[in-house]
């Protein structure tokens, strides 16, 4: 039986989290003198002196809603990065435990290991991106913690295949992190409804991508109740700003106009793939499930650097693992593809002399 606390490192068996009296008081009215507030208000327009809802239930609550979830099951941080980190942390012991990850994917998950001292297997995708079952299982050893798999993955767009999560998800005994940040534009269901069959699924999403609100900063972790009791132990206070949570609570009444972008993206992404494969230069436009595009092109770092130079920036992806010459392009508006295609093409026509 999968039990959460068995993983925690051992020193958090033992904490206190930081409290405060707002943890004793639940009401919204009141006379505050527990916090050390400003009593006068803001200098600015809105009033801002009183510390946020560290646990953002209100926030929860409608979140549950849309996603059919309860809200003991939503843990809500500063970006996906929060969530990323605090799960090294709670539950990988510096200098002892591993994770694997399987490149290409998102770099956080290494370089989060490597500030917490943890050392991260690589178990590289296979030549299609997909999971490499049998190196990932042959990878575990009886210290590594947490598998972190990306879908739709990124660099590379694609969905993971959910047969092959399933086996990994059955197979291991610590915690499988499935990063669906992008899930918005893809055709498959979220991970987040089979919750309740696997008590060691966390499952990651973002506010950044689809509901276009990445300043704001605002990424969910889904898991059983007992993991969201020990990321809220070790989470800063008020990890999520006053402004970020009224904010995305009234975002999240937008939810047709968040469809309607979603719709725009993926008639942009269709539309660009042809475009692209049409140009000498492009070499192979690989399928996604996100709203960008791994692109395998000639010379990639010179196409790159030269785009630059035309004020157009994408991500130069050439010298990551299973993508040499790729480059990863996020889908612009119909007018940013438009400039994209047109200089592209200029460029063709300069190899070409």
């Amino acid at each position: 039986m999968f039990r959460p606390a068995d993983l925690l490192r051992p020193h958090l068996k033992q904490l206190v989290p930081y409290s405060s009296a707002r943890d004793d008081y639940k009401g919204s009215e009141g006379v505050f003198l527990d916090a050390n507030e400003n009593p006068l208000g803001s200098i600015t327009q809105d009033n801002w002196n009183r510390y946020p809802d560290p646990y953002q239930k209100q926030l929860k609550e409608r979140l549950s809603q849309i996603k059919g979830v309860r809200p003991e099951q939503i843990f809500l941080g500063n970006g996906s990065d929060e969530p990323i980190d605090l799960l090294f942390r709670a539950f990988c012991e510096p200098g002892k435990d591993e994770v694997i990850i399987n490149p290409p994917t998102y770099g956080m998950y290494k370089v989060s290991a490597d500030i917490n001292n943890i050392k991260a297997t690589e178990v590289l995708l296979t030549w299609d991106y997909d999971l490499d079952i049998d190196g990932i299982l042959n990878g575990i050893q009886p210290n590594t913690k947490i598998i972190w798999i990306c879908s739709p993955n990124n660099p590379t767009g694609n969905d993971v295949d959910q047969v092959r999560i399933e086996q990994v998800l059955k197979s291991f005994q610590g915690i499988v992190v499935v990063d669906e940040a992008y899930i918005d534009f893809s055709e498959r269901k979220s991970w987040i409804e089979r919750l309740n069959e696997y008590p060691n699924l966390v499952v990651l999403q973002t506010m950044s991508k689809a509901w276009g609100l990445a300043a704001l900063r605002l990424g969910m972790a889904f898991c059983s109740p007992e993991i969201i009791a020990i990321l809220n132990s070790i989470k800063p206070p008020y990890n999520l700003s006053g402004l970020t949570q009224e904010t995305v609570y009234r975002a999240l009444d937008q939810l047709e106009k968040k469809d309607q972008m979603v719709s725009e993206i993926l008639e942009n992404r269709a539309k660009l793939k042809s475009e692209l494969e049409e140009l000498d230069l492009v070499e192979r436009v690989y399928p996604t499930d996100a709203n960008f595009f791994l692109v395998r092109v000639k010379n990639a770092r010179d196409i790159y650097v030269q785009l630059i130079d035309r004020k157009i920036i994408l991500r130069d992806r050439s010298k990551v693992v299973l993508c040499e010459d790729g480059i990863r392009i996020t889908i612009g508006t119909k007018e940013e593809n438009a400039r994209l295609i047109q200089e592209l093409k200029e460029l063709s026509e300069l190899i070409k002399q």
